[in-house]
């Protein structure tokens, strides 16, 4: 065996990748990094310094440029979902719980479910803590009706049963349970309220992206409805009512109308993409980002009927800090600069 060759009978492979047709060579550290989920450069580069990123089933520097049809994969010592439900005691803002559900304000930063990258401090971590023998749905997710992104803040309803898991997915798949968000979008949107609609499937060119596909010929069939709340001129904050509750909806569905999230990293929010150019106006918008430091979507309404005693539950969170004092930001810009307008 030639001393690039790798034995990986004794290791996991935890991502494996085939390199598209026509795939114009890439440096392989930067290809999983548009792949893998919360990856940084650096640990690729030291996963492949440790001999454990394979092109072809042959160990690979970070530096080596995939090509099409390459099939990329990485290895470790331990299996991909080792020790992914350890409970951990941590602060959970219940807003309220019985015998059979609960509901949980989560906080932006915090994964739901562990998985690649995230093996502990989700929200999963503290529920089976905080609950002995939660029920697990079809993803072998204990207590999970539905989610909400890492970077996304508000509310979620957490099934303590199989009665109530059954009963309250249902709910989900038959569309009638109240989910509404606030959002922050670049600009000015010229309606007062519309509805977007168009499958949303996962991206063609970026696996960590979804996208609308409007013929709907791939994806799955998803609906948003929106109300303009305030306007600051180069962004609007607006209520979004999801009739589906597919992956990134309101994320890929505001991009497709041209009004990405406000700081949404992940589908190019994190630029300037309204406004002037005047370097005052950057400045603000850089301060802002910093302000909040992630994509500006809050689960603010949730409603269900409950599955014991079948009456409507609703719930309403606050918006969050750092969501408030970005709008309290852009208020004042917009009165302060209304003649440059």
């Amino acid at each position: 065996m030639e001393n690039n060759e790798i034995e990986s009978d004794d290791l996991y492979e935890h991502y494996r990748f085939v390199a598209a047709d026509g795939q114009i060579p890439l440096r392989v550290d930067k290809f999983l990094m548009n792949f893998i989920e919360n990856a940084t450069r650096s640990k690729i580069q030291e996963a492949a310094k440790n001999g454990n990123v394979l092109v072809n089933d042959v160990a690979v520097k970070s530096s080596y440029k995939v090509k099409s049809k390459d099939v990329i994969r990485v290895v470790l010592e331990y299996p991909p979902h080792e020790n992914l439900l350890v409970a951990e005691e941590m602060d959970l803002e219940i807003v309220y719980e019985d015998d059979v559900l609960l509901v949980v304000n989560k906080p932006a930063g915090m994964v739901v479910h562990p998985g690649h990258g995230n093996y502990s401090g989700t929200l999963v971590n503290g529920l089976i803590h905080h609950i002995d023998n939660l029920p697990n749905n079809s993803n072998e997710r204990p207590g999970l009706v539905h989610r909400i992104d890492k970077d996304t803040s508000g509310l979620l309803v957490v099934a303590k049963t199989e009665e109530s898991m059954a009963f309250l997915a249902k709910q989900f798949f038959d569309k009638t349970t109240e989910r509404v968000y606030h959002a922050l979008v670049w600009g000015n949107i010229e309606e007062e309220e519309g509805t977007i609609e168009g499958n949303i499937g996962r991206s063609l060119k970026n696996r960590l992206q979804m996208m609308v596909f409007p013929d709907g010929d791939f994806g799955k069939p998803a609906v948003s409805h929106f109300k303009v709340l305030e306007r600051f001129n180069y962004v609007t904050l607006v209520e979004c009512r999801l009739e589906t509750g597919r992956t990134h909806q309101i994320r890929a569905h505001f991009k497709y109308i041209g009004h990405t999230l406000f700081n949404d990293a992940r589908y190019g929010g994190n630029a300037v993409l309204k406004g002037t150019t005047f370097t005052k106006y950057k400045q603000f918008v850089e301060n802002t980002f910093k302000v909040l430091p992630r994509q500006a979507l809050h689960a603010k309404t949730l409603g269900f009927i409950h599955p014991v005693t079948k009456e409507l539950m609703r719930f309403e969170s606050k918006i969050p800090d750092d969501f408030l004092a970005a709008l309290e930001k852009w208020r004042s810009y917009t009165i302060n600069t209304k003649e440059d307008i």
